[in-house]
C-alpha cells in the first residue's frame, strides 16, 4: 500500500527539502525532485557485495567516512563526462579558468583531495613559479627549500610537504620567524583552523611574508560555509588557498581546489597527472573535474540561510531528547573557523553512569543501523548535525538517551 500523507512523506518527495538533506539547492535552475534515500539495510551495493554495512554519519564531513554524499548535479555531471575524451591538461586549464572567475580570484585549480593541494602549492613555491623547474622535484638543488610553519599549526599533513624534497622549519614566536626567514625559504605554511591557537596570527602572518618577498599557502579545507571563505584568503593576501572539494562543498570525496597567484597555479598544475614527476600518482579525472565544477557551482546558489535553519531544527531536537537526563550536559556547538555547522556536545558525569567516551562510541557504532560519532574527552562525544539525512537525527538522539538513561 502507499504510504499516508504525512509531512515526513512529503519533505522526503519533494525538491524544497533538497538542499537541507544535501542533494539539490533551492536555487537551481529548475525545480528537482529529491532522490530517495538509499536504504540502510542489507539493499546497499557495500552490504551486498562486501557485506559492510553503511553507518549514520554524525561526524561530519571526514575522509574516513568518505567525505560527504554527492547531490544528483554531481553525479549527473560525473556521468556525462565519463562518456567522452578529452585532452586532460586543456580541462584542467578550463575548468580552473571558469571557477576562477566564480569566486573572482586570480586563478585556480583541480587536486586530488587538499592534501594534494598542499603538495602542489609546495612544488610550485619551491620551484619559485618556474614551470620548468617542477620535474625535477624532489631534488631541490639550486631551489629553495625550507618551509616555516608554527607549532600551532602542526596539521598532520606535513610529508605532503617534504614529499617535494622540502624541509619544515618550526617556530613559535614573531621573533622566531624573523630569524627563520632566510634565502633558503620557499613558502609559509599556514593551518587556518589554528589561527586562534598560533602566537602569530593571519594578517601579522602575510605582513611579514610580503615585507620579506616569501610566498603564503593557507590550509582551509574544511572551511566552508560561509560561502565567501572561499575568495577571502585570496583576497587578504594569501598567494595560495586550499580548500576540499569533497566536504563542505559536497563534491567528489577524491578532489580539492587551489586558488590564489596565476604563475603558482600554473606552476602547479604541473606538478600533478596527467605531467609526470612528483605528482602524478595524484590523478584527477575528468569526471572528478566536471564533478567539482558542478559541486562549487551550485554551492554559490544554494540558500544557505535555509539550510542553516534546518540544521539548527535537527540539533534543537537532539538537546530537546537529552534534556532532564540525570549526570548529561548537552549545549549547541558551532566552530567558529572549520566544520561552520551545527554540533551538539554531550558530556556526563563518567563515575555516576559508568560510561566512557569509548563505551558510547562503541554501542553507538555496535548497534544496527551503526551510529558514528566524535569522541570528545573522557566523557564526551559530539554529534555533527550536518551529513544526517532525513530524520537520522531523531534516531541518532533516541539511541544515545536510551544508552545514558539505562547507565
Amino acid at each position: 500500500m502507499p504510504d499516508k500523507p504525512s509531512r515526513r512523506n512529503f519533505l522526503k518527495t519533494t525538491a524544497a527539502t533538497a538542499a537541507v538533506i544535501g542533494t539539490a539547492g533551492p536555487a537551481a535552475p529548475e525545480a528537482r525532485a529529491a532522490l530517495p534515500l538509499p536504504a540502510l539495510d542489507g539493499s546497499s551495493i557495500y552490504t551486498r557485495k562486501l557485506g559492510i554495512k553503511p553507518v549514520i554519519n554524525g561526524v561530519g564531513v571526514v575522509t574516513s567516512l568518505g567525505g560527504t554524499s554527492m547531490p544528483p548535479e554531481v553525479v549527473e555531471a560525473m556521468v556525462e563526462a565519463s562518456r567522452f575524451f578529452i585532452p586532460l591538461t586543456e580541462l584542467q586549464e578550463k575548468v580552473g579558468a571558469r571557477v576562477a572567475s566564480l569566486l573572482g580570484v586570480p586563478a585556480a585549480m583541480v587536486s586530488c583531495g587538499a592534501a594534494s593541494a598542499i603538495t602542489c602549492a609546495t612544488a610550485a613555491c619551491v620551484a619559485g613559479g618556474d614551470v620548468e623547474k617542477i620535474p625535477q622535484l624532489p631534488d631541490t638543488t639550486g631551489l629553495k627549500n625550507e618551509i616555516i610553519q608554527q607549532q600551532s599549526h602542526r596539521s598532520g599533513y606535513e610529508a605532503q610537504m617534504t614529499l617535494v624534497g622540502a624541509k619544515i622549519v618550526w617556530v613559535e614566536t614573531r621573533q622566531e620567524l624573523d630569524a627563520a626567514i632566510n634565502e633558503r625559504t620557499a613558502m609559509m605554511f599556514f593551518l587556518n583552523k589554528a589561527d586562534p591557537d598560533g602566537k602569530i596570527q593571519r594578517r601579522e602572518w602575510i605582513d611579514v611574508a610580503r615585507q620579506r618577498g616569501v610566498f603564503t599557502f593557507n590550509d582551509a579545507a574544511s572551511d566552508v560555509p560561509p560561502a565567501e571563505r572561499l575568495w577571502a584568503y585570496v583576497r587578504e593576501g594569501f598567494d595560495l588557498v586550499a580548500f576540499s572539494g569533497g566536504k563542505g562543498l559536497l563534491g567528489p570525496q577524491a578532489t580539492g581546489f587551489l586558488l590564489g597567484r596565476a604563475d603558482l597555479v600554473r606552476a602547479a598544475q604541473h606538478a600533478i597527472s596527467p605531467h609526470g614527476g612528483i605528482g602524478r600518482g595524484m590523478k584527477v579525472g575528468k569526471e572528478e573535474m566536471m564533478g567539482a565544477l558542478a559541486a562549487l557551482e551550485r554551492y554559490l546558489t544554494v540558500d544557505h540561510e535555509a539550510e542553516r535553519k534546518e540544521l539548527d531544527r535537527r540539533a534543537d531536537h537532539v538537546l530537546r531528547a537529552l534534556s532532564g537526563l540525570p549526570h548529561v550536559s548537552a549545549e549547541l556547538h558551532v566552530p567558529e573557523i572549520a566544520n561552520r555547522v551545527p554540533h551538539v556536545s554531550v558530556t556526563w558525569n563518567e563515575t555516576a553512569l559508568g560510561l566512557s567516551t569509548q563505551d558510547v562510541v562503541g554501542r553507538l557504532r555496535g548497534g544496527d543501523p551503526p551510529i558514528w560519532v566524535s569522541p570528545a574527552g573522557a566523557a564526551g562525544v559530539r554529534v555533527s548535525m550536518w551529513m544526517l539525512r532525513d530524520d537520522e537525527h531523531e534516531l541518532v538522539a533516541s539511541r544515545l538517551r536510551d544508552l545514558l538513561r539505562r547507565a
